[in-house]
């Protein structure tokens, strides 16, 4: 394949990406725009095999074959519960690959020099990489130690920030925050001898510089994970996608990749800007969630809800629902854990069959993922028109005559608003406590994911519907009329 052919090839497969990542905003383009990436990432595969001075096709295959093999046995076994645990542990396999392509880039940079020092002989004996890096000038290869030791250092990032994503994610690790004296000062400081080795490494040192950049890196990526709590996860998530992407563009200039740099930058800036929306949904700062998260500075107040938790029978529940002209549902988690989108779906159907408006109310951060909870709606074939966002939906719920909240805590804490100590405080959230009438379907009287506690479970209006939230709203299906 002609390296004219190889450039058009990636143009397309570019142009592909891009038409994918648009079509993800919109639920009903997303099949399509999966199928654009799917056809995309193809044609950038094998043409990257067949480019000039590509060798070795039978072990480029067989890693293919395994990979592909591999991906589609977790695809069939990973539930939707565990998408955003599963997506961040394919984050921490891209933060790897970066560390280990600038790794290996030494190597060839290594074998160039020698064979440049062993003269026009040996240089003609080399292929592929080691080729051009022979023939780059100083300042080049200066410039390329610069972008080699960039892919190392976001790569050991996300690597040991995603793996500990995971585990908080799947509730391997505490999802509690670590707060260690000094914490941002030790951040800067290892970060500060990140650089230095940079520069060391720039004017001549060997390639362990950069093994203690990729080290000391995954001890800053480890770190920063850590101190961030449970309830900005779903930001944590895409602040990684965002790494992942810069860390396979600087990759990209290293490898002189046009494709890597082109679909890098796309992630990277998608991601930095989910990240954006995430954190302006949570009316927190960027910068705030990424050095601490939240739990450390803030106090709630000390007196804490005042009342007691009133239960309700499904009876109950479904008396209610049947004397309602509105309902507002609100997904959160728990949904998801039981796995009941599907009740949910069936419920909503039989309930605007009786004639009343139902709707759905999607925070931002509701779930572990960004639009974890649009997934699994749209995957129960719940009507996208009535599945709304925050800012549509929040002036409605004085209006509302009953709100069935589903496993979710944080996203419908009153807290936010009253108690300028809460470590949400600021935070938009859904107001169902305006609604006439507020069910809450969790598991237990526990506190949630975050560990924040909530007023909402206390008011007059509300009533708690506990157990798990599949099992109850099969309940309340047979006596909706």
């Amino acid at each position: 394949m002609s390296i004219g052919l190889v450039t058009a090839a990636y143009v397309v497969a570019a142009i592909l990406f891009i038409l994918a990542l648009g079509g993800l905003s919109n639920q009903e383009k997303a099949k399509r725009a999966i199928w654009y990436g799917i056809i995309g990432m193809a044609l950038a595969v094998f043409a990257t095999i067949g480019a000039p001075g590509v060798s070795a096709h039978w072990l480029l295959l067989l890693m293919i074959a395994i990979g592909g093999v591999g991906g589609y046995i977790v695809a069939n076994k990973v539930q939707m519960t565990q998408m955003p645990e599963l997506v961040a542990g394919f984050h921490s396999l891209v933060g790897l690959a970066a560390v280990f392509i600038g790794i290996n880039a030494d190597l060839e940079m290594s074998a160039a020099m020698a064979a440049t020092e062993a003269g026009p002989d040996a240089v003609k004996e080399l292929a592929g990489f080691a080729a051009t890096i022979a023939k780059k000038s100083a300042i080049e290869l200066s410039i390329l130690k610069v972008e080699l030791a960039l892919g190392i250092l976001i790569g050991a990032i996300t690597f040991t920030g995603s793996i500990v994503a995971y585990g908080k994610l799947a509730g391997k690790i505490s999802s509690a925050v670590l707060t260690l004296p000094f914490r941002h000062q030790i951040n800067l400081g290892a970060f500060a001898l990140c650089v230095v080795l940079t520069i060391m490494y720039v004017n001549g040192a060997g390639l362990w510089t950069m093994l203690a950049v990729a080290i000391i890196a995954g001890a800053i990526g480890w770190h920063l994970i850590m101190a961030i709590g449970g309830a900005d996860m779903p930001v944590v998530v895409s602040m990684l996608n965002s790494y992942s992407g810069w860390a396979a563009s600087a990759i990209g200039f290293t490898l002189g990749n046009d494709l890597l740099i082109v679909t890098g930058a796309l992630v990277g800036s998608s991601g930095a800007i989910l990240s954006y929306i995430m954190c302006k949904g949570m009316n927190r700062s960027f910068v705030s969630v990424i050095l601490g998260g939240w739990g450390g500075e803030q106090q709630a107040s000390a007196d804490g809800p005042q009342g007691e938790m009133i239960e309700a029978s499904a009876d109950a529940v479904a008396s209610t629902l049947n004397d309602a002209d509105s309902v507002v549902i609100v997904p959160g988690y728990g949904m998801a854990v039981a796995q009941a989108q599907g009740s949910v779906s069936e419920l909503t159907r039989k309930l605007r069959a009786a004639g009343k408006s139902v709707r759905f109310a999607i925070h931002p951060v509701a779930g572990r993922l960004p639009g974890h909870m649009n997934v699994l709606l749209a995957e129960a074939k719940v009507p996208y028109d009535i599945v709304l966002e925050m800012e549509e939906i929040n002036e409605d719920f004085p209006e509302t005559d009953a709100v069935i909240v589903i496993g979710a805590n944080d996203i419908v804490n009153p807290s936010a608003q009253d108690d300028p100590g809460s470590p949400i405080a600021g935070m938009p959230v859904l107001e169902v406590w305006k609604s006439a009438q507020v069910f809450v379907c969790k598991r237990g009287r526990g506190t949630g994911y975050s560990g924040i506690e909530n007023p909402l479970f206390f008011k007059e209006n509300t009533r708690m519907f506990y157990g798990d939230a599949k099992a109850s709203m099969d309940a309340l299906l047979p006596q909706i009329s």
